[in-house]
């Protein structure tokens, strides 16, 4: 029985990335905004799901919006820095990440969030989704927003979506199977992780991790072969001498019956016990084989077996069949360029906008599939940069959220309408969160304008997010444009207007007066450097190594240089051969890199 009807402007469905993003975004635009999460963490993947150690969008131009506003809190608040592993620039305590997400929820009055519930019941009047039913409380909405892990309000509210693979023949993408085979009846979808944090106890004996029903070595043998134990570990260290195992190599990946996710409650229920005692048997193999040092971390997340995370990390949800959609041609980098087209036309014959009129989110990932025990061969979209492999960007449409036939709903989460080869590519964390504060900001836009999502003009919801006096955010993908430039918004909405002269190589042709950022941020990435000197070698165009000199402690190692920053990309690639440099920036012992903030010659 209903005790409570609340009634809202905006009601977001679920806490994880997108959903905490979106409900944020559009209470801090002035909508009265409701939040309904199943778990007490907020921030999905990037918390709950305890992937805290977040791949994409890591360039210093792709840190804007909500995600570069929480890599700066992060930042402030985890005094060891984020530089710990070597999968990733940004590692993090997932108690810090939760943290952050609560206190931006707490600080807006206009936000109410419930945690530990989930939808059962969805309302709708003709072709509109008016509301939805929970235990005990149902919530009225204007727009309502699926934030759900795993789309679960689209098959409430009988919304099309999809499941499963497309063959070539339905869009012509590349890396799409010509017919359906046995690995696309075995994994319909990517397998989902059940992450557990481990930790190294030191001269201390780790309790004992006993295995759990099913255990079979033969599962996880050779897991760490050809990386080497020490190696395997820094993959997702996190501070305090702790690891994040997340591992698809006989890891911790698992895909057996996940179709089983979407069957029933109960047969959910059952696969997210497998996967979690498949983790459980990974780290009890990783104990047996490095020994008792390591054991699982303690008082990490808030229940019971306090290593484990809150819910497996979902790769791949159901996915809304929206006006646009979003294919693998989309995300791959143009002939000849380092970037992927702002939009393809081909996609929105029949849309009255322009296409390039659409981009609202960035990504940057190289595609990636998982499915254990197989190696599922992509088209490449990386490049080297600043030293080191990243992924050509490209952007996300408006119209990818927007439901075709349905109104009052948007889609924030992995649940987009994108094909599942291009899913590989969407969905990482930062582009979730770009994606969820985009519709949080087009769903409180549609609540003042009083319209209907797909009748939302978007460059007004471009121009919001550009200008947001919290966290502007990127539409346009341009490497050497951070956000600390006074001239960034005008770049944007440059290509905005301009989208012919979307340059293929990614850059800016600034003029001959460039001007390279010299904000409060940046002085604050240096004076938390450490000083270097010794001798720069080019192995190749976008390879670096560094002699150390000085100080004394690292004299004649050698270390990597990478970087995230475009001005120093660009002094990297005309410095000299055997030259002696002095260089600030943080030595990153799992990758055994230098992440240089700031460069001057000898």
């Amino acid at each position: 029985m209903l005790n409570q009807t609340y009634t809202a402007d905006v009601l977001v469905v679920g806490g994880g990335t997108g959903g905490t993003a979106a409900a944020i975004q559009a209470a801090r635009r002035g909508a009265k905004t409701i939040l309904v999460s199943e778990f007490p963490w907020l921030g999905g993947m990037l918390t709950s799901a305890g992937v805290s150690v977040p791949d994409g969008n890591e360039l210093e131009a792709f840190q804007t919006g909500l995600w570069g506003a929480f890599l700066q809190e992060l930042r402030h608040r985890q005094p060891e820095g984020l530089d710990n592993s070597w999968v990733s620039f940004f590692s993090y305590d997932p108690r810090i990440g939760a943290e952050i997400f609560a206190d931006w929820v707490q600080e807006l009055p206009n936000l109410h969030w419930i945690s530990g519930q989930v939808p059962i019941e969805v309302f709708r009047q003709g072709d509109s989704i008016t509301g939805v039913r929970f235990a005990d409380f149902a919530v009225t909405a204007k727009i309502i927003l699926d934030g759900t892990e795993l789309g679960d309000l689209l098959a409430l509210a009988e919304i099309p979506y999809r499941w499963g693979w497309e063959l070539q023949s339905e869009w012509g993408e590349p890396s799409a199977p010509v017919t359906f085979n046995p690995l696309t009846q075995k994994y319909p979808v990517q397998a989902p992780t059940y992450v557990v944090i481990m930790q190294d106890f030191g001269e201390a004996i780790a309790p004992e991790i006993p295995a759990a029903p099913n255990y079979h070595p033969s599962q996880f043998t050779g897991a760490w072969d050809g990386y080497g134990a020490e190696t395997f570990l820094n993959y997702g260290r996190l501070p305090g001498d702790r690891f994040m195992i997340n591992w698809p190599i006989c890891g911790n990946d698992y895909g057996q019956g996940v179709g089983r996710l979407i069957e029933s409650d109960v047969s959910r229920g059952e696969f997210i016990q497998e996967s979690r005692w498949h983790s459980q048997n990974f780290a009890h193999f990783i104990q047996n084989q490095l020994g008792r040092r390591y054991g699982l971390a303690e008082k990490v997340f808030p229940h019971t077996s306090t290593a484990f995370a809150l819910h497996p990390y979902y790769r791949e949800s159901r996915r809304l069949v929206g006006l646009t959609t979003v294919r693998e041609q989309d995300i791959l980098p143009i002939a000849r360029g380092r970037v992927a087209s702002i939009f393809n036309d081909a996609s929105f014959c029949d849309r009255k906008v322009s296409p390039t009129g659409e981009a609202i989110a960035v990504g940057n990932y190289a595609n990636d599939h998982h499915y254990p025990g197989v190696q599922f061969p992509l088209q490449p979209k990386s490049i080297r940069w600043g030293g080191r492999w990243t992924g050509t960007p490209f952007t996300i449409p408006y119209s990818s959220l927007i439901p075709a036939t349905t109104n009052g709903f948007l889609v924030c989460e992995k649940n987009i309408s994108v094909s599942h080869i291009a899913n590989g590519a969407t969905r990482l964390q930062p582009v979730v969160m770009g994606i969820g504060q985009a519709a949080g900001m087009a769903a409180a836009m549609c609540v003042e304008l009083n319209c209907q999502p797909r009748d939302l003009p978007v460059r007004t919801l471009q121009t919001a997010l550009l200008e947001d006096n919290r966290s502007k955010a990127l539409i346009i993908p341009l490497f050497n444009l951070p956000p600390n430039r006074s001239d960034w918004q005008h770049w944007q909405l440059y290509y905005l207007d301009n989208p012919q002269a979307y340059p293929v190589s990614g850059d800016c042709p600034f003029p001959s007066g460039n001007e390279y950022p010299d904000s409060a941020f940046d002085k604050a990435l240096i004076r938390e450097s450490n000083c270097f000197k010794g001798i720069f070698y080019r192995l190749s165009q976008q390879e670096y190594r560094f002699t150390v000199t000085a100080p004394a402690a690292y004299q004649g190692q050698n270390w990597q240089l990478v970087t995230l920053r475009s001005h120093i990309d660009e002094q990297l690639r005309a410095y000299p051969h055997e030259q002696l440099v002095t260089l600030w920036g943080r030595h990153n012992h799992s990758g055994n890199w230098l992440l240089v903030e700031h460069l001057n010659g000898g």
